[in-house]
């Protein structure tokens, strides 16, 4: 259920995947206006049945113009971009006047860039809020979201990779780990959740099991101190694909960490490929 609005135009900020159509839609629901802003080259052409500007990555002038014009004083940016190459962006002249605040973000790591750029649109007078603030409903809840469930070999592995995701945390590493039999395959790097499970196809049949055999999970929670309103971490009918091709058991996500996209289609395809997909609680959180 969407979250009530207080009726002033809301900004979104678009990049790929079906995650800004969910908000749009859930601000919709809620009564309250929308102006879409479609990055090329990442948002889906479906983003244009809502109101919306496409622009490019450097255009940071036009986009802050629009906004205001727009009457935007909220702002949901959602889905994932590319991060450009520096001698690959034609900046206009608003991003040039902004230029040494925009160098220092392309400089940091994820968390200090995604910190930066929630601080860069404040300063400029919009207030940036979570997708999860819009449509709550995306939110991974407690429990099994389908007909699996982790057995206790499962729930070890889940604990241990959730540890591990949160003991890297300050180092700015991922928001995914894939454990198998208590053994940690992999974590999430600058690749993302896609290619960590490719990275995965030759290594579950490593973990003394027998060859052919599904074992492990994917973790995914925030990171310690992480920028939630516009990097909690994501998965969708893809990501579920993806695990199942790497042999994997299932997918754990911490409940209030994760936004699940699509989650009709991310059940039928775990129930269909015989993986589970559940909500846990992080640890030290009482139940």
């Amino acid at each position: 259920m969407a979250q009530q609005g207080n009726g002033a135009r809301l900004g979104i900020i678009a990049g790929n995947g079906t995650m800004p159509m969910t908000v749009a839609e859930a601000a919709g629901e809620a009564g309250r206006p929308v102006h879409v802003i479609a990055i090329q080259g990442a948002a889906r052409p479906e983003i244009e049945a809502h109101p919306h500007t496409w622009v490019s990555f450097g255009e940071i002038g036009r986009v802050l113009k629009i906004l205001k014009s727009e009457g935007c004083s909220d702002l949901v940016i959602i889905g994932g971009v590319q991060r450009p190459k520096l001698d690959e962006l034609r900046f206009d002249f608003g991003a040039l006047r902004n230029l040494p605040a925009i160098l220092r973000l392309l400089a940091g790591g994820d968390n200090s860039i995604l910190s930066g750029v929630v601080e860069f649109f404040e300063q400029k007078g919009f207030r940036v809020i979570g997708a999860h603030d819009i449509a709550p409903d995306l939110l991974a809840t407690m429990g099994p979201m389908g007909k699996r469930r982790p057995s206790a070999q499962d729930e070890a592995d889940i604990a241990i990779g959730i540890r591990v995701i949160q003991a890297l945390g300050d180092l700015d590493v991922g928001q995914a780990a894939v454990v198998a039999r208590e053994l940690v395959l992999a974590v999430e790097a600058v690749e993302g959740t896609d290619a960590l499970l490719e990275r995965c196809k030759q290594l579950t049949h490593r973990t003394g099991g027998r060859r052919g055999a599904r074992a492990g999970v994917l973790v995914k929670c925030a990171k310690p101190g992480q920028e939630r309103r516009i990097d909690l971490p994501a998965i969708g009918p893809k990501t579920v694909h993806s695990a199942a091709e790497a042999g994997l058991n299932g997918i754990a996500l911490v409940a209030g960490d994760v936004l699940v996209a699509e989650r009709p289609e991310v059940i039928s395809e775990a129930d269909a490929r015989g993986l589970f997909v559940v909500g846990v609680e992080a640890p030290g959180t009482a139940s």
